[in-house]
């Protein structure tokens, strides 16, 4: 069973149902099925706050994961509770525009990439970057999301 959760306090929400395809692909490339997290769509205000308060780096940013597997500490049987993923809703529309490319693919994007910290990748180095953001793009292009 896969249970997330989209949380939209600022009333972001539109029609996401897209994401619901990517999120599954996304885990069905990693062979996870029993699982829960969340992810919530935050204006720029929020996300500098979070971005202060936990990574102690005071600016806007498009995407934080706080992943739970990331704590030894915590130990899960048969079901994983992934974690959660703030999403910036106005930087990730501003990127769009930047980018040249529609606000599904921006979101789209970013929905992967902090599935992608829930699920252990990053890109601390060049080659864990090259890994993960392949998959993204694999995942990404198996849904017809391009750019």
């Amino acid at each position: 069973m896969i249970k997330y959760d989209i949380a939209d306090e600022y009333g972001y929400h539109e029609n996401y149902a897209y994401l619901k395809k990517v999120i599954k692909r996304t885990l069905k490339h990693e062979k996870v099925k029993n699982c829960l997290f969340t992810i919530i769509f935050v204006d720029e205000k929020k996300i500098q706050e979070i971005n202060k308060t936990y990574r102690h780096v005071d600016s806007i940013t498009d995407v934080i994961s706080f992943a739970l597997e990331d704590n030894s500490k915590i130990k899960f049987d048969k079901f994983r509770i992934l974690g959660d993923i703030y999403i910036c809703i106005p930087r990730m529309q501003k990127q769009a525009i930047d980018y040249k490319h529609s606000e599904k693919r921006e979101l789209a994007f970013l929905t992967v990439h902090g599935l992608l910290h829930l699920l252990g990748y990053d890109h601390m180095n060049k080659d864990e970057e090259e890994v993960m953001f392949a998959l993204q793009e694999l995942i990404l292009n198996e849904e017809n999301i391009t750019r």
